[in-house]
């Protein structure tokens, strides 16, 4: 600005800060970007002031602030660090609502959902932390409830959780959805029941036969090196490995364990578990529990 024109048009204050008229008059009405005077016409004037205040309400507008917290900020009312304190707890919420819409949008995707599952799984992803503990917890009651087991074990289980973090990725999103799924299926339930009352050691006894081939991951270490040599699992070599492995163990004890935990889905369910935990996982180990069981039934047919 010069001497000879000290104050500005609402239109040369367009021109000034490359905003269209219509918004600074919005601006202006809303009282964010008041005129300091007005002409004998009655038209908007500003000054220099002005075009500081259009910069600053710019940079909050863009920044997310609606029209009244931008009023607040420049009346003093309400700081900047105060008002972008909220606004960052605003977008972490929205970031967190975007990331499960977008696990939930990649899941249907993946599977070809119908518009009935896709309605299942966008409420299975919305729980709330309370919702997806309860669900957990009928699903622990159900498998583990009523089991003799020693105290140590039973805290162990009682602690036992599936909890999403506070800030999940998509992949975890996408995994509680199917935990969530299978916890809440009655057969999975049943089948998982089963399991756990062959492999889990009463009070004041040893594990059950069988029950290292889920505890131990040296036995599927031991499977994964003999199927790397291309060892049959019918062959003479198995059954050097099953001797290996189980001494003089009752086999179909074993077999049995075995079979129910293919059955339950334990490994896969295992993994998923991880994924929601944001843990490690150890490999899959679904093709060496499977070679296993069927060098077991070659012996017992032996």
């Amino acid at each position: 600005m010069d001497d000879e024109h000290p104050e500005l048009t609402i239109g040369r204050l367009a021109r000034r800060t490359g905003l269209p008229v219509r918004t600074l008059r919005f601006w202006s009405d809303e009282g964010a970007v008041p005129p300091v005077a007005r002409s004998a016409s009655g038209y908007r004037l500003y000054d220099a002031g002005s075009v500081a205040r259009v910069e600053l309400v710019r940079t909050l507008r863009e920044l997310g602030l609606g029209l009244d917290d931008v009023c607040r900020v420049l009346s003093g009312r309400i700081t900047v660090a105060e008002v972008a304190d909220a606004h960052v707890a605003a977008l972490d919420a929205q970031i967190r609502t975007l990331k499960v819409s977008r696990a939930v949008l990649s899941t249907v995707a993946k599977r070809g959902s119908t518009a009935e599952e896709t309605a299942l799984m966008n409420r299975l992803a919305r729980l709330s932390a309370a919702e997806r503990k309860q669900i957990i917890d009928e699903f622990k009651e159900e498998v583990f409830g009523g089991l003799d087991v020693e105290p140590r074990l039973r805290d162990r289980i009682g602690t036992y959780s599936v909890e999403l973090p506070g800030d999940p990725t998509p992949e975890q999103v996408d995994a509680w959805i199917e935990v969530a799924e299978l916890v809440r299926d009655p057969g999975f339930r049943a089948r998982l029941r089963t399991w756990m009352e062959l492999n889990t050691p009463a009070p004041g006894q040893g594990r059950p036969p069988g029950a290292s081939i889920w505890w131990a991951r040296q036995v599927v270490q031991t499977v994964a090196e003999v199927r790397k040599r291309g060892v049959a699992p019918d062959g003479p070599e198995a059954a050097e490995v099953l001797s290996k492995l189980f001494g003089d163990a009752d086999r179909a004890v074993v077999l049995r364990s075995l079979e129910a935990g293919i059955e339950a889905g334990a490994e896969p369910y295992r993994r998923l578990v991880a994924r929601v935990r944001g843990q490690y996982s150890s490999p899959d180990a679904t093709e060496e529990l499977e070679w296993l069981a069927r060098a077991l039934r070659a012996a017992d047919q032996a």
